[in-house]
């Protein structure tokens, strides 16, 4: 007898192919039949008129430190996530340097809050670390039960860390005893089960210090003997995130790409690197895609891991950034509980007093919050033409944009961001996109996922909690581009293909991705009318009462690992067959 039946399903299997209708039978975690199923079975489902779709897989999370205290993956797994890799540019809890294991722990935690944005003191009270080595991490995490299964990838900075200590946090070059010592470590998570290995080369990831990462300038031997360990294994990925350097000269670009060759040719696996378009940088995007199809047709193993929506930040009263932060006269206030400083805010001599006030600077040694925020707090004026109301969803108008706002009003457009964010209890918030939402619209980020290389990635689920909740991008993904777009659309059955099948191909798992007979049933039952990514909303549920952005994904009627409902209609069940996913 079958379990489960999902009966007349509107079937979208992974392939890319036409959706279909179709009954789904599913018996102890398995998908058994596709077709028509008229065995008995303990439940039926009526499916009329839903999606049926494998479960998504989510390449670039950082929910290193929060498997280790929260056993749901929330809100990944509101939003249709069934497998999640974390462990992504180059930062993560394992291994723990010898020696001092409290001021081990306290770089990596200092790591984790500055590049990720994750509150500290939710790191310290929540992440157990009772580990040293990256084998007995992953034994530590399996040991937890969870809603999905899961897979971790080595980072470069914990690595480095391990080995060289604080020479690795002073960026000295690794020695070739280093290296050897760094690729030992390596070889043994891997053969424990790790998932593969990340490195991180951006300028924008700077620990609590105001330090870049240990590994940012980390040289190609480095690399290179590090890349040369998945030599002959035939499992694990490797992952990159770099600005590729486009601001200084194409010199610069070319130069840092040869690195990405580099770990792609002495690797010999499949390599991943972040696509973006900054604005302003030219035509980066472009770019990267001449180097990459150029490699590809060379016959390296690179692909392009792209958002599906504009890579940005969420700015409000309460969250990390936001364009009166630097004025002395909000400096003054911002201890306030939120609605008592809104009020505050609202007082006329302290409005005007704001509103002819310079921001002091933000950045720099000795805190974690990058330059572009300063650019943001010093040049608010020019960048309101990018920063639109939070209602105004992730693909606005110009005509929405706190800019025209201000024109309209005949007010600076200062101004009119002081008076939204000071309004009521001070709870509304603004989207500012900086990334890939060039010339008022998403028509870049089509390209991008029109590209065969593409692979749906960057949701950054667990992270940079106080900014952005973009583990919401695999509903966006369904409900903008396929059903709310005017123009440009995708086609549902190539959507569901990036973000199951396509991944799981990129990660070597063979035994889900798609809606087939002896395949997990890891499934998604999705009403795709009513699919929505949610109105963010702060919340302070993290350990020792941090706050993070949460968005929960409307329209998924369940959502099952190894047949088992972890969600069903945005709420979290009790079941926890998720586990670690060894590639050995």
């Amino acid at each position: 007898m079958l379990d489960l039946v999902f009966e007349s399903a509107t079937v979208i299997d992974g392939t890319g192919n036409a959706p279909r209708t179709a009954d789904v039978g599913v018996q102890d975690g398995i998908i058994r039949e596709v077709g028509r199923v008229d065995g008995a079975a303990h439940r039926r489902i009526d499916a009329s008129g839903a999606w049926l779709t494998p479960g998504f897989i989510d390449l670039h999370t950082h929910y290193d430190g929060q498997a280790s205290w929260d056993e749901t993956f929330s809100p990944s797994v509101q939003h249709g996530v069934t497998t999640l890799l974390f462990g992504n540019c180059g930062v993560g809890f394992a291994p723990l340097a010898p020696g001092d294991r409290n001021r081990a722990i306290e770089g990596l935690i200092s790591l984790m809050e500055g590049v990720e944005d994750i509150p500290g003191a939710a790191l310290v009270e929540g992440v157990r670390f009772d580990w040293q080595s990256f084998p007995e991490y992953l034994d530590a995490l399996e040991r937890i039960p969870h809603t999905l299964d899961f897979l971790a990838q080595v980072p470069h900075d914990p690595l480095r860390m391990a080995v060289m200590g604080d020479r690795a946090q002073a960026q000295e070059a690794a020695t070739a005893a280093d290296i050897a010592a760094m690729q030992q470590l390596l070889r043994e998570a891997l053969a424990a089960g790790a998932a593969g290995f990340s490195t991180g080369r951006t300028d924008n990831h700077r620990t609590t210090a105001g330090v870049p990462t240990p590994a940012a300038d980390a040289t190609a031997a480095e690399l290179a003997g590090l890349a040369q360990v998945f030599r002959d294994r035939p499992r694990g990925v490797l992952q990159l995130v770099s600005d590729f350097d486009l601001l200084h000269g194409p010199e610069r670009f070319d130069a840092e790409f040869d690195l990405v060759e580099l770990l792609a040719r002495q690797s010999d696996r499949p390599l991943s690197m972040t696509w973006l378009q900054r604005d302003p940088g030219g035509a980066q995007w472009q770019a990267i895609r001449a180097r990459t199809d150029a490699a590809v047709a060379a016959g390296l193993p690179l692909w392009l891991q792209t958002a599906p929506r504009g890579i940005g930040v969420i700015l409000g009263l309460d969250t990390s950034f936001h364009p009166l932060m630097g004025h002395p006269g909000y400096v003054e206030v911002a201890h306030l509980p939120l609605a008592e400083r809104a009020a505050a805010l609202r007082d006329p001599l302290r409005k005007a007093r704001i509103l002819a006030e310079q921001p002091g600077r933000m950045s720099g040694d000795g805190t974690p919050i990058p330059p572009i925020v300063d650019l943001m707090l010093a040049r608010v004026d020019l960048l309101s033409g990018r920063m639109f109301p939070m209602e105004a969803g992730y693909e606005p108008t110009l005509a929405q944009s706190f800019l025209a706002r201000a024109r309209s009003r005949g007010c600076g457009a200062l101004e009119a961001i002081y008076d939204h964010l000071s309004a009521n209890d001070g709870s509304n918030l603004i989207h500012f996109p900086i990334f890939n939402f060039n010339d008022g619209s998403l028509e870049v980020v089509r390209e991008m996922l029109g590209h065969p290389r593409a692979l749906y990635g960057l949701s950054d689920g667990g992270a940079h909690v106080g900014t952005l909740c973009d583990a919401s991008t695999t509903t966006f993904m369904l409900a903008h581009w396929c059903r709310d777009r005017s123009t440009g659309r995708l086609a549902p059955e190539t959507a569901v293909e990036m973000l199951t099948h396509r991944n799981a191909r990129h990660l070597g798992l063979t035994d889900r991705g798609l809606i087939a007979p002896g395949l997990r049933a890891d499934l998604n039952l999705i009403d795709p009318l009513r699919l929505a990514c949610g109105t963010p909303r702060l919340v302070h549920d993290l350990p020792a009462g941090g706050k993070r952005l949460l968005q929960i994904g409307e329209g998924y009627l369940g959502t099952w690992v190894a047949g088992e409902a972890v969600a069903l209609e945005g709420t979290v069940q009790e079941a926890r067959p998720g586990r670690l996913v060894r590639l050995r």
